[in-house]
C-alpha cells in the first residue's frame, strides 16, 4: 500500500490509499473554496449523562446531487470534486460538513472507489483489504491526537439508512469521548469479568455462539459472523476475528487475508435476503474499537475488548422498513419482528453458489 498526503483548497487533509506503490498523486484541487466554517459543539445530557453533537452547519451539506455532479467521484472532463484526480483506488478526507470538529474531534469521508455506480460488494478482495488498510491507518492516525478517544469506522448504505451521496462511500468519527453503546459493552465486560473469575465476556459469547452453531452465518479460519441470541434488528450479523484483539491495528496478516473473503460474502447476501428483483438492500456496517487511553472508569484493560464489526438492516421484510417507533425510540428497548434463528438460516440460504 502507498499513502499519499495532500491538501484540498481549503485546507482540508486529504489522502490517497493506493495498491500500486509506483502511484503519483500530484494533482492540485483549483476550486475557489473558502475556509471551512464549523459550529461543531458537544452538549451533555444532566439526565442521561451522554453527549450530543450539536453542528448547525451541517443544514447547507450536499443533498442527493445527480450522479454528474457528485462530489465524490473523481475530477474529470473539467468538473472538480472533492478528489482532484482523474481516478482513484481509496481516497479519505476531511469532512466539509463535520459532525465533530477541533477540540470536538475529527470527522472523515472514505470513498472506497471510484466507481460511482458501484458498491463495497463489488469490490475485489484486493481492493477490500485496501480499505481495510485505510481504516486500520486512519484508526493509527486519530489515535495520536489528544481530543480523539474512541475511533468509529462506518458505512451508511442506501437511502432509507439516510445516505446523501449515492457514491460509495463510509465516514470515520473520531469521538472526544467514549461512546454511550461502547460503555455499556465495557461495563457489561467489567462485571463479567469480576464475578466469573477473569473470563472474558466476549470470548464466551463468541464461544457460545460457535458451540451453538444455529446463529452462525459464515466461517472462515480466522473470523467467524453470527446473528446475535438477542439481535435487535431484523438482520443483524456480528463479524469477530476468532483472535481476540481491541482494534484495528492489533489484526494479524492472517486475519487482514481472511477478512476481505468473508465480509464481501456477507455483503452479498444481505443484498439476496429479499430475494431476486428487491432493490439493494440498505445497511449499517460498524466497527466497534476499544476507547484510547486507560479505562479507570470501568476498571477493565482495553486488551479485555473485542474488536468487531456489527452488519445490520432496518429493512424487516420486502417492501417493509423496521421503524424506531415508540418503545426503541422512547425508551430503548428493541422489539425484533424477526426471531434470530430464522435470520441465520436465511442468511445461510443465500449463500454464494
Amino acid at each position: 500500500m502507498k499513502k499519499t498526503s495532500t491538501r484540498l483548497a481549503d485546507g482540508r487533509e486529504l489522502l490517497y490509499y493506493d495498491s500500486r506503490d509506483d502511484t503519483v498523486r500530484d494533482a492540485v484541487d483549483r476550486r475557489p473554496l473558502d475556509p471551512v466554517a464549523t459550529a461543531s459543539e458537544i452538549r451533555t445530557d444532566p439526565l442521561l449523562g451522554d453527549s450530543v453533537a450539536v453542528a448547525s452547519h451541517r443544514q447547507g451539506r450536499i443533498y442527493h446531487p445527480p450522479a454528474d455532479e457528485c462530489p465524490l467521484c473523481p475530477s474529470r472532463d473539467g468538473r472538480q470534486s472533492e478528489i482532484p484526480d482523474s481516478d482513484y483506488d481509496v481516497a479519505v478526507f476531511e469532512n466539509r460538513f463535520p459532525s465533530l470538529a477541533g477540540d470536538s474531534g475529527r470527522c472523515e469521508v472514505v470513498c472506497f472507489t471510484s466507481d460511482h455506480d458501484a458498491s463495497f460488494a463489488d469490490l475485489t478482495e484486493e481492493q477490500a483489504g485496501l480499505v481495510l488498510e485505510a481504516w486500520t491507518d486512519r484508526t493509527t492516525e486519530m489515535a495520536a491526537l489528544d481530543q480523539v478517544k474512541q475511533v468509529f469506522c462506518f458505512e451508511n448504505r442506501g437511502k432509507d439508512i439516510g445516505v446523501t451521496l449515492g457514491h460509495p462511500h463510509g465516514q470515520i468519527y473520531g469521538y472526544p469521548f467514549i461512546t454511550p453503546r461502547t460503555a455499556l459493552m465495557l461495563r457489561s465486560a467489567a462485571d463479567f469479568l469480576e464475578n466469573s473469575g477473569g473470563r472474558n465476556l466476549f470470548d464466551e459469547t463468541v464461544a457460545r455462539e460457535l458451540a451453538d452453531g444455529v446463529r452462525v452465518v459464515l466461517e472462515g479460519e480466522h473470523w467467524v459472523a453470527f446473528v446475535p441470541y438477542a439481535a435487535h434488528w431484523p438482520y443483524e450479523v456480528h463479524l469477530y476475528p476468532k483472535k481476540r484483539v481491541p482494534d484495528l491495528r492489533r489484526l494479524d496478516d492472517a486475519a487482514r487475508t481472511e477478512f476481505p473473503q468473508l465480509y464481501l460474502e456477507l455483503l452479498r447476501r444481505f443484498d439476496r435476503i429479499f430475494g431476486e428483483g428487491e432493490p439493494p438492500t440498505p445497511y449499517i456496517a460498524a466497527w466497534h474499537q476499544a476507547p484510547f487511553g486507560e479505562l479507570e472508569d470501568f476498571q477493565l484493560d482495553r486488551n479485555e475488548f473485542a474488536l468487531h464489526l456489527e452488519l445490520f438492516t432496518i429493512r424487516r421484510t420486502s417492501g417493509k422498513l423496521k421503524f424506531l417507533a415508540g418503545s426503541e425510540s422512547g425508551m430503548n428497548v428493541f422489539v425484533n419482528d424477526v426471531p434470530p434463528e430464522t435470520a441465520a438460516e436465511r442468511l445461510r440460504e443465500v449463500a454464494s453458489k
